[in-house]
């Protein structure tokens, strides 16, 4: 008889033979998969792809509510409904604020909103807008989400085509995932703005990088590569006065 396998085993197990079946669907995914911006330049050369890849899940983890995550996902979920593309949000947590998403460029008249009761509400919920061929981004907060869950709305985001944006706590990067692409996002003491660390934790093939700083101005909307000239140009101005 066989020793039982560690927990670490097992997770390890379920996570090669996942990295298995993605390779061996990479070879009969169709033409119709395309790459979608994040809505930053210097976020999409961290990207293997050049952006994200329809008809994949995506998984952003941060355990703060200035993290960005949220802004940067609701950008590549507004890039991903460019083309008339409708935009779900699955809001079981309630917290969703439309004025904030118009101010983000979301298009609130192509924005569906659900907000399930049950956590098998919210399931369902996830596996019909990721296989509809109309959507072009579903967005959700997911505290946990069980292996088996998870791999049918793999299943369902690659049959219809939608990409799939997951906000998800810090601690849930020891789970086994589905997702395409894992990233963090954690804030960045800076005194220009609100600026954020964002690594790459995993993906398919290398990318150039695994971490960038982004920074976001609060009067343009517009998220880029942060200066690390600009840290100290206040200082130069002054001892030059």
């Amino acid at each position: 008889m066989h020793a039982p396998l560690r927990a670490d085993s097992r997770r390890q197990i379920v996570e090669a033979l996942a990295r298995q079946v993605r390779r061996l669907e990479d070879g009969r995914r169709g033409s119709r998969e395309e790459s979608v911006s994040s809505g930053c330049e210097a976020l999409d050369r961290l990207l293997p792809d050049g952006g994200f890849r329809r008809g994949t899940l995506v998984e952003w983890f941060s355990d703060s509510e200035g993290s960005g995550a949220a802004t940067l996902s609701l950008h590549s979920a507004r890039e991903a409904c460019r083309e008339g593309h409708a935009l779900v949000m699955i809001d079981g947590r309630g917290e969703f604020y439309p004025p904030a998403a118009a101010g983000l460029g979301i298009d609130l008249t192509r924005t569906i909103l659900v907000r399930p009761g049950r956590a098998d509400d919210e399931l369902w919920a996830l596996d019909q807008a990721l296989r509809c061929r109309g959507v072009g981004a579903v967005w959700s907060w997911q505290q946990t989400l069980a292996d088996r869950a998870f791999r049918r709305l793999q299943l369902a985001a690659e049959a219809g085509g939608a990409l799939g944006l997951f906000l998800r706590p810090m601690d849930a990067r020891s789970a086994p995932s589905w997702a395409e692409l894992r990233l963090s996002v954690e804030p960045v003491p800076s005194p220009l703005g609100r600026r954020w660390q964002v690594k790459l934790l995993r993906c398919r093939a290398a990318a150039r990088s695994s971490s960038i700083e982004i920074e976001w101005n609060d009067e343009t909307g517009v998220v880029r590569l942060a200066s690390k000239l600009g840290d100290t140009a206040p200082q130069r101005r002054s001892a030059g006065a």
